[in-house]
């Protein structure tokens, strides 16, 4: 393992991109606080990964979509952890598959509450610690294609959720430059999660594959390498930017 370099909190780290985020990060010898919703056993298995790497990480259960969830999750962050360095916001959901006309109000308000409020709650009070303490610090977030394409027919309201944040970032990014806290966004294509069995269409990335230039989907891990880096001193220069992972979209 490498040097201590600080910790990183992870939204969403207990599997697909995330936790190939926790365990990138842990490899590069960060702390790694992480949060996820319902799978405990799945999160303990990524803090058990990390530990076998010799690398320090904690779960910390949480509905992203409640108000209170930002603050509650920073005050549970373990006093032994090295001091915040960063943030990745990577915790997401979609809804079901269809037709926007289709959509239920409630699950487009379920899906804005995790996907952006949370994002900009959780955001604010990390950022807000780092005014504090005169720290620098680096925020990730996470998008989708989607925000781009517009998913027509499948799911336009996850897509406005994710333009919102690419928005988000841009003027987060511009606004925080000036004191040294990094704001940026990766943007992946479809890559081979659960999410796309959480829609109802497990099948989805071999449907879309033809629509990719490269001809098929991500690979989780080649989706984490890239927010591994923005995390890293590697991207000291890049801010306020979208970076697509999204093999040619």
């Amino acid at each position: 393992m490498n040097k201590r370099h600080g910790t990183v909190l992870v939204t969403g780290g207990s599997r697909g991109i995330g936790a190939e985020v926790v365990l990138l990060l842990a490899r590069e010898g960060y702390d790694v606080c992480f949060t996820y919703l319902e799978q405990a056993t799945a999160a303990e298995e990524v803090v058990s990964r990390v530990r076998q790497l010799g690398g320090l990480a904690w779960a910390i259960q949480a509905d992203l979509g409640l108000p209170e969830s930002a603050a509650s999750i920073l005050s549970r962050i373990p006093k032994e952890a090295a001091p915040l360095a960063g943030l990745v916001n990577n915790a997401g959901i979609t809804g079901r598959l269809g037709s926007f006309v289709e959509a239920d109000l409630a699950t487009m308000k379920r899906v804005f509450e995790v996907n952006v409020l949370a994002v900009f709650a959780l955001t604010q009070k990390v950022v807000a610690k780092w005014l504090a303490e005169a720290r620098q610090g680096v925020v990730v977030n996470v998008s989708s294609i989607a925000a781009t394409l517009g998913s027509p027919g499948e799911y336009v309201h996850y897509a406005a959720s994710k333009a919102a944040i690419e928005a988000f970032t841009i003027g987060l990014g511009k606004e925080l430059a000036p004191k040294v806290i990094r704001v940026s966004c990766v943007s992946p294509g479809t890559s081979l999660t659960d999410i796309h069995a959480a829609a109802g269409d497990a099948d989805r990335p071999a449907r879309v594959s033809s629509k990719i230039p490269m001809g098929r989907a991500g690979e989780p891990k080649e989706i984490a390498e890239a927010i591994a880096w923005l995390v890293s001193s590697r991207a000291s220069y890049v801010t306020g930017t979208v970076l697509r992972v999204a093999g040619g979209l």
